[in-house]
C-alpha cells in the first residue's frame, strides 16, 4: 500500500502532542501512563534506545525486504497493533480504524477482550486475519464461548494474557474515576467541555461499550455496576492448569503475552505455546521490574529457535522496532504510538501512522545497509 504521510506530524512524538490537545484529559492520561511512579514506563523507551547498530557502507546492498513471515503468514512489515483495552475511549471507533488500516497495510492487529468493537466486526474488517487477546475469565462457559467466537469467525492467532494477575497502581486513573468502579466526576465533565470536537464525534459514534463482552452483561447496568461485573468476570491470574484446556480447545496458533521472566518461557514452551510476546504491559503493571528488552533479550538468547518470540512495551517509533529486531525479537508490537495517531488524526490516524514507522523503519534498514529483516542481528553493537 502506498504511504500516507502527513507532513505536518512526521514523527510519533507530534502525534502524541496533538492527541493531547485533541482528546479529554483523563482520556489521554489513561492512554499515556503508566503504574505507580511510571520507572517502567520510561525505562521501557530508555533501555530500547541504548541499543547501538552499526552500519557496513561499502557492503553490496540491493535492497530491502521488510516482508516477515509469522506462524505461516508473510507480513508487509515486522510490525502490528498491540491490544489496547477502552480503545474507542480515546477516540470513537478507534478499534475499526486500527483494524482496517492494518488490513490495508497487511500487519497484524490484535484485539483486546476488553476492546470497544466485537469479535466478529474486527474479523469482517479484516477478513479473518486479526488475533486476538484474551483475558481469562472465571468461569469455563465464558471461555469456551469466546473461543468458539474466535473460532467460528476465523481468528488464525489467540494470545492469552498473563501480566495482568492484578489491576496495576494508577494514580492518574483512580483520580480520574476510571478505577473499578468507574465513576464520572465534575473535572470530567468539564475536560469533556474543553474538547468539542471529540465529544461530538463521541455522541455520534455512541457512547463506548465493551463490544465483545455484549452478549454476556445483564441489561440496565449503570457505570458502576459495570465495572464491578467485569471485575468479577475476569480474572488475570493463569497457571499450567489454566493453560492447558485452552490448548487443548484452540486449534490455532497459541501465544502467551506479558512474559518476562525465562522460567515462564520455559513453562510456556512446555505447554506446547507456539509464540511469546515479552511483555510488561507498557509499564503499567509492575514500576520495578526489569524493562521488556532486557528481559526479551535474556529469553531470546536461551529459547530463541524452540518458540516464535515477539515483544511489545516501550516501542514507540520505526529506529524503536529496528532495536528490538536487532536484540533478539522475531516481531514486534506496538499501543500507544497507533492511539496516538488515531487520536491527533481519527479516520487518517492509522493509515498515518503505519505509513510513518514503514518509512523510518526502512531508512535505518537502508542505512545499515541491511537487506532483511532477519540479518539485524548482524548489526547489533554488544555491551
Amino acid at each position: 500500500m502506498e504511504l500516507q504521510i502527513n507532513q505536518q506530524y512526521p514523527d510519533i512524538d507530534y502525534l502524541r502532542e496533538r492527541a493531547k490537545r485533541r482528546i479529554p484529559r483523563f482520556a489521554f492520561e489513561y492512554l499515556d501512563g503508566g503504574c505507580n511512579s511510571e520507572v517502567n514506563l520510561r525505562r521501557n523507551t530508555a533501555e530500547i534506545r541504548e541499543v547501538q547498530l552499526k552500519p557496513y557502507y561499502l557492503r553490496d546492498y540491493g535492497g530491502i525486504d521488510m516482508n516477515t513471515e509469522v506462524f505461516g503468514k508473510t507480513y508487509s512489515a515486522p510490525f502490528g497493533i498491540s491490544p489496547i483495552g477502552l480503545q474507542g475511549l480515546m477516540w470513537p471507533r478507534a478499534s475499526e480504524i486500527l483494524a482496517k488500516a492494518a488490513f490495508d497495510h497487511n500487519i497484524p492487529y490484535i484485539l483486546s477482550t476488553v476492546g470497544t468493537a466485537s469479535i466478529e466486526t474486527i474479523a469482517e474488517i479484516t477478513e479473518g486475519n486479526a488475533w486476538f487477546q484474551l483475558y481469562h475469565p472465571t468461569e469455563d462457559d465464558l471461555r469456551d464461548d469466546l473461543l468458539r467466537r474466535c473460532a467460528a469467525a476465523e481468528y488464525p492467532v489467540l494470545v492469552i494474557l498473563s501480566d495482568v494477575p492484578t489491576f496495576g497502581y494508577r494514580a492518574k486513573e483512580m483520580r480520574n474515576g476510571l478505577a473499578i468502579p468507574p465513576r464520572m466526576t465534575l473535572r470530567n465533565i468539564l475536560q469533556i467541555m474543553g474538547r468539542p470536537n471529540w465529544a461530538i464525534q463521541t455522541l455520534l459514534a455512541g457512547q463506548p461499550e465493551f463490544k465483545t463482552m455484549k452478549p454476556y452483561i445483564p441489561g440496565g447496568m449503570n457505570l458502576k455496576h459495570l465495572g464491578l461485573f467485569m471485575n468479577k468476570t475476569f480474572t488475570g491470574r493463569l497457571n499450567a492448569e489454566k493453560i492447558k484446556p485452552i490448548r487443548d480447545q484452540w486449534k490455532g496458533k497459541l501465544v502467551l503475552k506479558g512474559v518476562a521472566s525465562e522460567e515462564d518461557a520455559e513453562k510456556a514452551i512446555s505447554l506446547g505455546l507456539d509464540g511469546l510476546i515479552v511483555s510488561n504491559h507498557g509499564g503499567r503493571q509492575l514500576d520495578a521490574g526489569t524493562s521488556a528488552i532486557t528481559a526479551m533479550q535474556q529469553i531470546a538468547q536461551k529459547y530463541k529457535g524452540q518458540i516464535k518470540i515477539m515483544m511489545d512495551s516501550g516501542i514507540r517509533t520505526g529506529p524503536d522496532i529496528a532495536s528490538t529486531l536487532a536484540s533478539g525479537a522475531e516481531f514486534a508490537f506496538l499501543g500507544r504510538s497507533f492511539m496516538y495517531g488515531v487520536a491527533a488524526l481519527g479516520k487518517q490516524g492509522g493509515n498515518h501512522t503505519i505509513s510513518v514507522l514503514k518509512r523510518q523503519f526502512q531508512q535505518v534498514m537502508e542505512q545499515l545497509c541491511c537487506e532483511r529483516v532477519e540479518d539485524l542481528p548482524s548489526h547489533l553493537i554488544s555491551k
